[in-house]
């Protein structure tokens, strides 16, 4: 399985990744966890102390790495540099391995003024097609609500784009930019989640406003999740509701995959 999970800031997409995350190795599958978000925070997801987290160094931020692999320094636009580096030593090298999980946390890539690709950039899109063309894990990425990370030929490799929303006007019209997204690099396999519900009334008000979407399921709102966010604790232990809840999701979208 091989899932891209994406939505406005806050919804939970980390919290619905580290729980399908943790589910596919608890039941035997080797798994990689990819934290896109510019703001990572995949780690504590997992109930990684902050100590340890800080040993992970992101992608993006690995300048002598990249200049090795890309022949040109990081940051520099304008410049040649090879488009298709040698990435598949770096999740073992480069990854904190939790379990039957290794994470791998991307950062951020800065942009030049042309929008083109910078060699950090290169670097990272060769890995993430690495990783959903090469490898036979379960790979999940936690991504923001763009898809840069994803080239048009690596997105056809995704089994699916799981668009996370919460209850919200801001969070639907987010949803939308993404499916759009995706589907300009061809992926037409998008879902829906809908997070941080509290009632049938927040469920029905993510069903009414995304009718174009199949929404596969919920992960509603459980103090024990705020809880555990704080004390920086994993999600699938301290909440078994919402486990139950990204068991039933997980089922439902391999159903859907496996009819299509």
């Amino acid at each position: 399985m091989k899932l891209a999970v994406a939505g406005k800031g806050g919804v939970g997409k980390t919290t619905l990744v580290s729980l399908l995350a943790q589910i596919y190795a608890a039941e035997g599958n080797r798994v990689i966890a990819i934290d896109a978000n510019p703001d990572a925070n995949l780690a504590t997801a997992f109930g990684i102390s902050s100590v340890k987290s800080q040993h992970i160094t992101p992608i993006a931020e690995l300048k002598d790495l990249i200049e090795e692999r890309t022949g040109a320094k990081p940051g520099s636009f304008g410049t040649l540099f090879r488009l298709n580096p040698k990435v598949d030593d770096i999740p073992e090298r480069f990854s904190l391995k939790k379990d039957n999980i290794q994470l791998l946390v991307m950062g951020t890539v800065k942009k030049g003024d042309s929008g083109c690709m910078c060699p950090e950039s290169a670097l990272i899109r060769n890995l993430v097609s690495h990783l959903l063309l090469g490898r036979d894990e379960v790979v999940i990425m936690d991504m923001d609500a763009g898809v840069e990370h994803l080239g048009r030929g690596t997105a056809k490799a995704v089994d699916a784009f799981v668009i996370v929303v919460e209850p919200g006007q801001r969070s639907f019209q987010t949803a939308k930019a993404i499916k759009n997204l995706a589907k300009d690099l061809g992926i037409s396999r998008c879902y829906a989640v809908g997070s941080k519900t509290k009632d049938e009334r927040d469920r029905q008000f993510i069903k009414e406003n995304l009718s174009d979407f199949e929404v596969l399921g919920f992960i509603n709102y459980y103090p024990k999740i705020a809880e555990a966010d704080q004390k920086g604790e994993s999600v699938y232990e301290a909440s078994p509701e919402a486990v139950a809840e990204a068991k039933k999701i997980k089922e439902r979208l391999e159903k859907l995959l496996t009819e299509e």
